[in-house]
């Protein structure tokens, strides 16, 4: 069973920037999609940015522009570069991974633990 571990997580003041990482490791597995949610106390977790295994992003609006999502599939790792930080990004950011464990034919979906990402004003 594949695991997520994520890292990078922290407190900035606004204006200041992060880079969260996230490794999948475990059994052979063949990772599809993986991307970034986040939730706030009270709030639904929803999208912040998606990567295709070969490289089609796509993001929320509200971080377009400032938030770079890559991934490394050597690595077998996913990162967000978050820049130009402001108070209403502080949330649990996610990672969540769309895989297929070899030699199933069947593709679910696993998710981190979880990172807190603290922005100042």
């Amino acid at each position: 069973q594949e695991q997520l571990v994520e890292s990078g997580g922290g407190l900035v003041q606004a204006g200041g920037s992060l880079r969260l990482s996230c490794a999948a490791s475990g059994s052979i597995a063949r990772l599809n999609d993986m991307g970034w949610y986040r939730q706030a106390p009270g709030k639904q977790r929803d999208l912040v940015a998606r990567i295709t295994r070969g490289g089609t992003t796509n993001y929320a609006d509200s971080v377009k522009g400032r938030f770079t999502i890559s991934r490394d599939n050597a690595k077998n790792t996913v990162y967000l570069q978050m820049n130009s930080l402001k108070p209403e990004d502080t949330a649990v950011y996610y990672c969540n991974v769309k895989l297929r464990d070899y030699p199933s034919v069947i593709e679910y979906t696993i998710w981190g633990q979880g990172t807190q990402v603290t922005v100042s004003s």
